[in-house]
């Protein structure tokens, strides 16, 4: 009776581990910016930002100095730097949206080696009063 109730409650322990869920950017192996870091990087302008939404949430607000993943996916090396270690943060949507990974992985896939991903969004970066810039 001992060894079937062992069994049965590390079952349920491997099977309560299986369903937390797994964030996006821990499974993909790119590390996260805060928005205070981010916000940073914006001041500095000391990092090519990657903004994964539509090409029509982009036009409507996205954070200042942010490429258009939609438009510039199919040149996507011609809108990084020449410089391999430099920083390129992606983000998306919101907390939830997995987007940015495409273009993570695409500027790996080109070589470079210094890729972060901000998990808010355009959602959290607005929600906190940051300044977006609007494209025409």
């Amino acid at each position: 009776m001992k060894r079937i109730l062992t069994v049965l409650f590390l079952g349920l322990n491997v099977a309560g581990t299986m369903a937390q869920p797994v964030l996006a950017s821990e499974s993909s192996g790119f590390k996260e910016v805060s928005i205070q870091e981010l916000d940073g990087i914006v001041a500095a302008k000391n990092a090519t930002i990657i903004d994964v939404n539509s090409a029509k949430s982009y036009t409507d607000g996205h954070i200042p100095g942010a490429v258009s993943f939609a438009k510039a996916k199919a040149n996507l090396a011609d809108v990084l730097p020449k410089d391999k270690s430099a920083l390129i943060v992606a983000y998306c949507g919101g907390p939830l949206c997995t987007a940015w990974e495409e273009a993570a992985a695409k500027a790996k896939q080109l070589g470079y080696s210094n890729i972060k991903h901000f998990k808010g969004g355009i959602k959290v970066w607005k929600e906190s009063g940051k300044p977006v810039e609007k494209a025409t």
